[in-house]
């Protein structure tokens, strides 16, 4: 008697659970929203704009765009409810596509497809490549282009000296951009370019220009001071201001050379006083394009085999402020050396090898000459007590 009842309760259970599942499934929405009504199509540069009217379904979630872009790969587009409009984009010429435009609600139901007909203006990344200007600069070139869609592209650039070809790759998806490609000789340089969109779509590689860049030079530090009165005090330690300018470059190995600044604020008042000015007198007149510029790289009671670079105590943001009086400066410049540790404080072999070879910073356009460069650090990576720097190199013309 008393299996039949644990026989009757299970099968109970059982019918129980059933009913419970079938009234779940009846309860889910399977009834697929309406199509959307297209209302127009305005071509853009690569693509198109489609205006659609959404219809009467109370949980529409999204309308989804499908399609196949020139390298035949499917690919889709989404547009929430809260909007009338899809973009597609992906095309490279002229010719008529098919979009498939589904409605999709919350239960992830899609209506039936309506197909759509888009005829795409010529994709911008040839209007990239038509607006492509080369100009002359010191130790090499300035490119611009326009970019009117504001979409990511990539530009190939190559450039020939007549004997061998170099590719250089930029990347934006500024409206207006410009890069300078420093570091190349006075003589004559072919430049072509191809530029690619972020679907892969490419232009046919074209010349572009001849351009010689400008000579440019390192300049010559042997007649620079330090203007000490308009200086912080770097002098602590082993440390001297003026090794900031002594053309030696710290290295991680040893201390012997002790070519590095320390700014200790027991020495500064007390406190670290942002900025700190360093003030060099080059004693001659110079024009300048670009700078390098050096960390401390020797790490005093640290790891033996790895560098200082980007610890607490060495300087990371400055600015750059030129002057022929010492009393009228001009901002040439405001750079950051930035933060490459992670969340564990691992540092890249490419980021510490780019503080080894000194960190390039480009200005945006040649200085007016001058006699009087002040370096203003405005932060370092987090110490309160002292602030370290080993180098710093100008480029550009020399003794004017």
């Amino acid at each position: 008697m008393k299996m039949k009842n644990v026989y009757k309760t299970g099968w109970l259970l059982l019918i129980s659970m059933m009913l419970i599942h079938c009234a779940e499934t009846a309860s889910v929405d399977q009834t697929p929203p309406g199509a959307v009504s297209v209302t127009g199509i305005i071509p853009t540069h690569g693509g198109a704009k489609i205006a659609y009217d959404l219809p009467n379904d109370d949980d529409i979630l999204y309308v989804k765009g499908v399609y196949t872009i020139p390298n035949g790969t499917e690919v889709f587009r989404v547009s929430s409810v809260h909007n009338d409009t899809l973009e597609v984009d992906g095309f490279i010429d002229t010719t008529p596509q098919t979009i498939n435009l589904s409605v999709v609600d919350e239960s992830n139901n899609q209506s039936d497809p309506v197909a759509v007909t888009v005829a795409p203006l010529t994709s911008f990344i040839y209007l990239v490549q038509e607006s492509m200007a080369l100009e002359a600069d010191l130790g090499g070139v300035k490119i611009s282009w326009e970019n009117i869609a504001a979409q990511t592209v990539y530009v190939y650039l190559y450039y020939h000296d007549g004997v061998s070809e170099q590719e250089r790759i930029l990347s934006s998806d500024k409206v207006n951009e410009s890069f300078f490609i420093r570091g190349l000789e006075a003589i004559p340089y072919d430049f072509s370019v191809m530029v690619e969109d972020f679907n892969g779509n490419k232009t046919e590689k074209v010349f572009v220009d001849t351009v010689t860049p400008k000579f440019e030079e390192k300049i010559d530090k042997s007649t620079w001071t330090l203007v000490s009165q308009l200086s912080v005090n770097g002098n602590a330690w082993e440390g001297e201001t003026d090794n900031f300018f002594d053309d030696i470059v710290d290295t991680q190995g040893t201390d012997s050379d002790n070519s590095y600044f320390i700014i200790w604020r027991d020495q500064n008042g007390g406190i670290l006083n942002w900025p700190l000015d360093i003030v060099i007198d080059l004693n001659k007149q110079a024009k300048i394009n670009r700078i390098k510029l050096w960390q401390r790289a020797y790490w005093y009671n640290g790891p033996a085999d790895t560098p200082y670079y980007y610890q607490s105590e060495n300087m990371r943001s400055f600015e750059l402020y030129t002057s022929n009086d010492k009393q009228s400066w001009e901002l040439i410049g405001s750079f950051d050396i930035g933060d490459p540790k992670d969340a564990n404080g691992n540092i890249s072999s490419e980021k510490l090898e780019e503080a080894a070879a000194g960190h390039d910073f480009s200005l945006d356009n040649t200085t007016e000459a001058f006699r009087y460069l002040k370096v203003s650090i405005t932060s370092n990576y987090g110490s309160e007590t002292y602030v370290h720097g080993s180098e710093i190199s100008l480029y550009g013309l020399d003794n004017l």
